[in-house]
Formats: C-alpha cells, sequence, structure tokens
C-alpha cells in the first residue's frame, strides 16, 4: 500500500472479526514496529502478544474491552535500560553524570513504536486500537497475567485483528473533525 494513503486511511477500529491473524502477519508488523526511534539507540520497547483466547479474554475485561479482537499486544517500555544506557561511556556526560531528563523520552519512543504497528497493521490489512487505561489504572493485574518484568512498564493494549465494518460504531469524536493544518503547524515562531 502507498504510504500516503496508509497514513490517511487508518483508522482506530474497535469492531474485529473473530478470524485468527495468521503469525506471520504478526511477526511482519512487529519486525516493522522494531525500527522505533530510540533515545541513544538503547532500545527499551518490548511487545508482549496475546493470542490464546482465555487470556485474551482476561485482559479484555480489565479494560472492559467489548471487541474481544483475536491478538492483543501489550506495549512496555523500560526507563531503566534508558539510563543504563546513558551511563555508558559514549553518552555519559563530562563530570561522569548522566543527562538530565526535561522530558520522558521512553514515552516517545514507545508512542513511536505503537504507530509504526498501526500503520504496518493498516498495510497489512488489518485494523489496530489502543487502550490506555489498561496499563495506566491497572498495570499490577496486567502485569501479572502476562509475566512483565519489573523494569518494564505496560502503557496499554493494542487490539489487532480483520475490521468487521459491520459492527464497527464510528466514535463520536468524529464528528469534531481534524483542525486545519494552519492551526497545527506555525512557522518560524508561535
Amino acid at each position: 500500500m502507498d504510504f500516503t494513503r496508509t497514513v490517511l486511511t487508518r483508522r482506530m477500529i474497535r469492531a474485529f472479526k473473530p478470524d485468527p491473524v495468521p503469525k506471520e502477519k504478526i511477526a511482519r508488523i512487529l519486525a516493522i514496529a522494531q525500527h522505533y526511534p530510540s533515545a541513544g539507540y538503547s532500545q527499551e520497547v518490548a511487545f508482549v502478544v496475546v493470542t490464546d483466547k482465555e487470556r485474551r479474554k482476561k485482559i479484555c475485561e480489565l479494560r472492559d474491552l467489548k471487541s474481544n479482537p483475536p491478538v492483543l499486544l501489550i506495549p512496555c517500555v523500560s526507563e531503566r535500560i534508558v539510563h543504563d544506557r546513558y551511563n555508558e561511556p559514549d553518552k555519559i556526560r563530562s563530570g561522569g553524570k548522566e543527562i538530565d531528563w526535561p522530558v520522558p523520552f521512553w514515552y516517545f519512543d514507545v508512542g513511536c513504536s505503537c504507530m509504526l504497528v498501526f500503520l504496518a497493521a493498516a498495510n497489512e490489512g488489518l485494523a489496530a486500537s489502543f487502550a490506555g487505561s489498561v496499563g495506566i489504572f491497572k498495570p499490577g493485574l496486567l502485569r501479572k497475567e502476562v509475566g512483565i518484568p519489573e523494569h518494564y512498564e505496560p502503557v496499554g493494549v493494542l487490539s489487532l485483528g480483520y475490521p468487521d465494518p459491520a459492527r464497527e460504531v464510528p466514535s463520536p469524536s468524529l464528528k469534531r473533525g481534524r483542525r486545519p493544518v494552519k492551526d497545527f503547524v506555525h512557522y518560524e515562531k508561535w
């Protein structure tokens, strides 16, 4: 699929057909997701792939997800890995101190990786959506269910599968429309 078309046609879909997604498609999507930019090439993002029906059901219940997609991807990020990387000789600042982190770039990195999942899924003829509150409000339950190591933080759950247009209900938020580019972009200064 053409890149521009992929970007412009991709949507958050919350209604999925029950058809299983071939492992090869999942592997291709995650191989693309691995090409996210990462601070210092620390590569602090990891995904848990959940296809087991009972485990998916438990995770969907944590978030009250009604869609029951055939694949759940749990994006996780490790702040510790970034700090460890920035204490290595090629990254450490003069005086032996790690840089100050005015912004937690690890969240930017995991967000980029998730965006690559969305685009790669669309390219494969699949749909995806994100539910953040699973990771944010119930990280302990999610961590326990799929065995996420303590130094990784689950940031949510991505649902993945074949879209089911017959069951899809458009989000009421779409009525807002996209704001014009002129309100989004500021040249030279705000």
